[in-house]
Parts: structure tokens; sequence; C-alpha cells
């Protein structure tokens, strides 16, 4: 059972990471207003958040710059125009996504920069570039995370031998990713306590990165809260691709650190969340999305069930089932 103290008491080492303009952008194609990432910006700072995920670094020769907003591209000069020089505790971070980012010519050095962190996302089967991409970005002068994305579709052995291969690089963060949202608590325990080993081997701290598509986005992040992950992702209103994240407003109200004010996360929802839904952007928990989840499967064929406005639910799952 778990020890009662690691939940009602605080660890320094905690860092909130606000994920709304990444993985949120990938709801409306990251066309958010400057005004809405300076609100966002400013309430991340009253409420204590340690970092402020910008979006992705995404080359510019695969994605075009018209069909997206500039939170997909992340230039430090857009990031400047909401920041200015960031003198304050609140960190920025991107994500650089192995296979559609150019880092050596994008992603410049920290001296250079306004980004504090390069978060590496990877599958798999790219690890060997992931590992590339994050001695690129420490040579240059940053912090540097590794999301493992899709850990819920993976062997053990083969999860093992990646974090082998990571522990030995200059990464400082390893992250737990239920991208397909299919993972329990008691399944989460038992991840963190393998990367517990390999981060402990190598000194690296632990992070958590939940979907929500059997509403255990929360549930996952403070079940690894308890089992020692430091490093907490959330989006504001759980905005996030597909069934969305683990909530801001329920993890800075679950955690007892007295630097956490969960008050201008709900002035920020109220001021600029609710409008989005009201504009007709959709994401949040339903049906096909927990449906995917339960069959751990990409939601991508839930999410264009969600845009053809479909409700034929019991339909999408005779056809998703069919797939097996």
């Amino acid at each position: 059972m778990k020890e009662i103290s690691k939940l009602l008491d605080y660890r320094p080492d905690i860092k909130v990471v606000d994920a709304t303009l990444r993985d949120g952008g990938l709801v409306n194609d990251f066309f958010f207003s400057d005004d809405f990432v300076k609100a966002l910006y400013n309430a991340n700072l009253r409420s204590g958040v340690d970092y402020m995920e910008f979006g992705y670094k995404a080359d510019r020769e695969l994605f075009d710059e018209e069909k997206f907003g500039k939170c997909k591209f992340c230039d430090d000069d857009y990031i400047r125009s909401i920041v200015g020089e960031n003198n304050t505790d609140l960190k920025i971070a991107v994500m650089a996504d192995v296979g559609r980012c150019d880092y050596k010519n994008d992603i410049h050095d920290r001296s250079e920069s306004p980004i504090d962190l390069i978060r590496v996302a990877t599958y798999l089967h790219t690890i060997p570039t992931a590992v590339d991409m994050i001695e690129d970005a420490k040579k240059k002068g940053y912090e540097v995370s590794c999301n493992i994305m899709a850990i819920s579709n993976t062997q053990e052995g083969d999860v093992r031998a990646a974090l082998d291969i990571l522990g030995r690089s200059s990464v400082d963060v390893l992250y737990i990713v239920d991208s397909f949202g299919a993972l329990y608590p008691e399944q989460i325990q038992r991840l963190v306590s393998v990367y517990e080993e390999f981060a402990s081997k190598y000194n690296k701290k632990i992070g958590i990165h939940a979907h929500n598509n059997q509403q255990l986005a929360f549930a996952n992040t403070i079940e690894a809260v308890g089992d020692g992950v430091d490093w907490l992702d959330a989006t504001y209103s759980a905005m996030g691709r597909g069934a969305g994240n683990c909530a801001m407003e329920l993890l800075l109200s679950f955690l007892k650190n007295p630097k956490y004010n969960v008050y201008p996360v709900i002035k920020f929802i109220e001021n600029y969340m609710l409008p989005l839904k009201e504009q007709g952007i959709v994401w949040g928990y339903d049906l096909q999305y927990l449906m995917t989840g339960i069959l751990n499967r990409h939601p991508r064929s839930a999410i264009a069930f969600t845009n053809e406005k479909r409700t034929d639910y019991t339909e999408f799952y005779k056809e998703i089932i069919a797939l097996d």
C-alpha cells in the first residue's frame, strides 16, 4: 500500500509542465491567438507552473506553414514576442518529434534562444535518432527530456532495452507516455518500477504524460506521484488530442506544494477555455475515445469519428473490433 505521507506531503522536486499549447494544439491545428498565449503564459506564472510547452519544432519541409498556427513551429522570435526575456521562474519548453523536425538547423544554441527545455518525442524503433537529438540539444546547452510514446503497445523487454540506451545518453528526464489512454493505475505502478530501475542507475528523473480515454489521466498521474514520479504533464481544461490529458485544475488542486495556486487556472479557463468550446473546438472524453482506449488503439479513428460528427457509437465499435 502506498504511504499516505507521499500524498499528503509535497516533494520540492516535483515539476508541473503545462502542455496546453502543444497537445491542445493538435485539436485546433495550433491556431491560438497571441492574446490567448500571453494570457496562458501569465496564468502559468501566477499559478506557479514550472514549465510551459509552447508547441512543436516542426520541419517546414514537411508541414505547410499556412495550414498551422505559430505553435506548430515555435520560432524563437515568436516565443520572445510572448515572453520577452522571460526573467521569471517559469521555464519554456518545446517538443521535437523524431522524423518531423530539422533539429540540427531549427534548434539554435541555448544562449541565443528563449527555450530552456527540449522534449524529444520518440517511438521505440526510433531510439537511435532520439539519442542523436538528445546529444545535439545537450551540446547546445538545453535541459532535455525524452517521451517514449505509445508505451502501452510495447513489450517490457523492449522498454528495458530502450531505457538502458537512453540512460547512457545525456537526457535528464525519462517520460512514461500513455498515448492511447489505455493504462490503469496498477500498470502505471509497474511501469514506474521499471523506469525507476534505470533512472536510479543513470541518475535520471521520471515524468508522466497521460491521456484521458478512460477518464484515468488524473488517476494515473496521481498514482505516478505516489510512486515517486516528479515531472507531471497537464493541460488547462484537459485540452489535448482526442480525449485530452490530465487537467491542470485537478492536478494543482491535488498537489500540496504551497507554490501552486489553482485560482489563476480557474480564471483562465473561464475567460479563455470556455470560449474555445463555444467556438466549436471539440476535445475530451467521449464513447469513441473510451473504445480506442480499452482496445489499446491509436485514437485516430475516434478523432475521425468525432470530426465527422457521427453518433452511431455501436457501429463504430463494430468497425474497430473488426480490425483485429
